[in-house]
């Protein structure tokens, strides 16, 4: 059975990492795109959800857009009897994302909040090594320039847009997935520019199982990127590097692959589709939300791009 797909937003990360993810994962086929500022030169294109869902019968939709909104398009998608995959974050809050899965089961679709770091290639090692392995201190770096990876894009500024945390979030995915114990926020230090209503910096302190977890995030790193995770344990550390395509242990590089996130969500999607299964995991979310309720809040200089 071939699922036909619909796309919902036609942006950088759709064009980067969705289309050609679905055109390697078989079973799927993309069958049409909905985007307010763009179209596919070989597909039908709508403005917007509501047009492409009366007109096209694909069985499932992929929603790209901000998460400003995302709920109503998935609500719609949903109430049209079709399958949604969101992009993360998977909604603007914790509890709209909540809602979508109560009405998806109701309408016995599948709904799948996604976090593509969770499948990069050396996270299901890390999770393996650490599950036995006494927890003594985690860091966590995430540090890397907005500029470059989200030019002209006003909407991450804004309320519900997450700031800072938007890639943030991808390291605290990893986080939960890989330590064998939940986290808790237990402070935070945001950093707001001055004409921004998102945080360009954050300090978030947290605990894992007794365990003291720093994580510091922020957008104004240039030259090279970090995307790290460092977990100290009774029995040695543990370095996710490279948003979590590489492993060290001790110092040791144990291995390194190349990116196959997306298509491994499509792999994930299909499979949730056929199974009549959902996967909707709000921890990540949940942590951001927690951070924003205790942070202290700090103005910085204003940022322009």
């Amino acid at each position: 059975m071939t699922i036909r797909l619909a796309l919902v937003g036609l942006g950088k990360i759709a064009r980067d990492q969705h289309l050609p993810a679905i055109e390697q994962t078989e079973g799927v086929r993309l069958t049409a795109i909905a985007s307010r500022h763009a179209g596919h030169p070989d597909l039908p294109s709508y403005p917007e959800i509501d047009a492409l869902l009366a007109a096209e019968e694909a069985e499932a939709i992929t929603l790209c857009t901000p998460p400003q909104g995302r709920h109503a398009q998935a609500r719609a998608a949903i109430a049209a009897g079709r399958h949604v995959m969101l992009e993360k974050p998977p909604g603007a809050t914790v509890t709209e994302v909540q809602d979508l899965a109560r009405q998806a089961k109701a309408a016995g679709v599948t709904l799948f909040a996604t976090w593509h770091s969770r499948e990069a290639a050396a996270v299901d090692a890390a999770r393996d090594w650490l599950a036995t392995r006494p927890i003594r201190h985690v860091r966590i770096t995430w540090k890397e320039d907005v500029r470059h990876w989200h030019p002209g894009q006003e909407w991450i500024w804004q309320a519900g847009g997450l700031g800072v945390f938007d890639p943030g979030i991808n390291a605290l995915s990893i986080a939960t997935a890989i330590l064998p114990a939940p986290l808790f926020v237990t402070a935070a230090e945001l950093s707001f520019p001055s004409n921004r209503a998102a945080p360009i910096a954050a300090r978030v302190a947290m605990e894992c199982g007794g365990a003291p977890v720093e994580a510091e995030f922020d957008w104004r790193q240039t030259g090279p990127q970090t995307w790290d995770i460092e977990v100290e344990t009774e029995n040695g550390t543990l370095r996710l590097s490279h948003g979590g395509s590489r492993l060290h242990l001790d110092g040791v590089e144990q291995m390194a692959a190349p990116d196959r996130e997306y298509a491994r969500l499509y792999a994930r999607f299909a499979d949730l589709i056929r199974a009549g299964q959902s996967d909707v995991d709000l921890a990540p979310l949940q942590l951001v939300a927690d951070a924003f309720l205790l942070a202290n809040r700090h103005q910085v200089e204003a940022f322009e791009e």
